[in-house]
């Protein structure tokens, strides 16, 4: 009888100043997006009982500073293959402040397709983000199941028929919608981020996951907070309160919900 393989999801931060997902087996290691110093994801890894010596790739969701400020570093220090889709990786090499990275460790992805790291089968699939080519990406092992969808601002059919039946699911609640209103932030900021390329507020994405709930799902994740425009309670009381409202059967207290941690690592969640 063969061993057990855990298939495991770590967010090391999430929040809309820097972004950095671990997703492993027992012999597969990778992170998904460096948006944060080099020393905070080899800190974050160290917390896990891992460091960058075991990282087998770093996977990029797309180019903005928050998902790739510490893939030079990285790349330069540590030498991980980089996936991201071909207009992503042409945006990543024209932003200057990332410094050099080695052509030779990109490894160009479709943004709707497959591919494989160790014992992990990813899926990537294209979101609506105002970005080159921005992707969402799952992780699958076996019958285990990994999402980490962020940075989009309307979701489809697709979307939602993506998303059924993972285990774990890290999901945009980026925003309170009376909170951006009312907020500091200039008038073309605030229509970009409520925009169809900007970013899921907390009841939108109460509603995506009203949709692709099943019985089976054992931790919701909701990330890329807002530091601005939206508090770790609220998102999660607003995303419970959709999920309670909805014509599904469920309840909004039926799973298991937290909130990833914007500036330090939370727990590790396995599948």
């Amino acid at each position: 009888m063969g061993r057990r393989v855990m298939t495991e999801m770590m967010p090391i931060a999430s929040g809309s100043s820097g972004n950095c997902i671990y997703v492993g087996t027992d012999d597969t290691h990778v992170l998904i997006d460096a948006g944060i110093s080099g020393k905070r994801v080899e800190q974050g890894l160290n917390g896990a009982g891992l460091s960058m010596s075991d990282i087998d790739a770093v996977l990029v969701t797309h180019e903005h500073i928050d998902h790739v400020k510490g893939l030079g570093v990285l790349a330069r220090r540590w030498e991980k293959p980089i996936y991201a889709t071909g207009a992503t990786i042409d945006a990543i090499k024209e932003n200057t402040s990332l410094g050099k990275i080695d052509s030779e460790l990109f490894c160009p992805i479709d943004n709707e397709g497959e591919f494989t790291i160790g014992d992990l089968e990813f899926n990537s699939f294209p979101i609506s983000h105002d970005a080159a080519d921005p992707v969402a990406y799952i992780a699958r092992n076996g019958s285990k199941s990994v999402g980490v969808v962020t940075d989009l601002g309307v979701y489809d059919e697709s979307t939602v028929e993506r998303l059924k039946g993972l285990d774990i699911l890290l999901l945009e609640a980026n925003h309170d919608v009376r909170m951006l209103e009312i907020g500091r932030y200039p008038y073309h900021l605030k229509m970009r981020i409520m925009g169809e390329r900007g970013h899921l507020s907390n009841e939108t994405a109460g509603k995506l996951l009203s949709e692709a709930l099943h019985d089976d799902i054992k931790t919701i994740v909701l990330g890329h907070l807002s530091r601005e425009n939206n508090l770790p309670q609220l998102a999660l009381e607003s995303v419970k309160a959709e999920i309670t409202l909805s014509e599904t059967p469920y309840k909004g207290n039926d799973f298991k919900i937290i909130v990833a941690g914007r500036d330090e690592p939370t727990e590790k969640l396995h599948a």
